[in-house]
């Protein structure tokens, strides 16, 4: 799955032009390394975006098209 897309499904970012946007600017790390919006996301990818002075560090458990507000958490770990 693509990450802007994975970004909005697990409600990490609310909408996929701003996750786009993040991507863009290289706020958004996969394995330790600047991805594009276009980069594939698989299970077990840590990915780290930075907001402002803050960063959050996730991995990814599972991948799914599609989830429910309240299963959306299930697809990622904070670390």
């Amino acid at each position: 799955m693509r990450l802007d897309k994975f970004l909005k499904v697990s409600r990490l970012i609310k909408r996929r032009t701003v996750a786009n946007e993040a991507c863009d600017a290289g706020r958004v790390k996969v394995n330790d390394k600047t991805a594009k919006a276009s980069t594939d996301v698989k299970v077990g990818d840590i990915i780290e975006i930075g907001f402002g002075s803050k960063s959050v560090r996730v991995e990814v458990i599972d991948v799914q098209e599609t989830v429910k507000k309240d299963e959306a958490k299930e697809l990622i770990k904070y670390l």
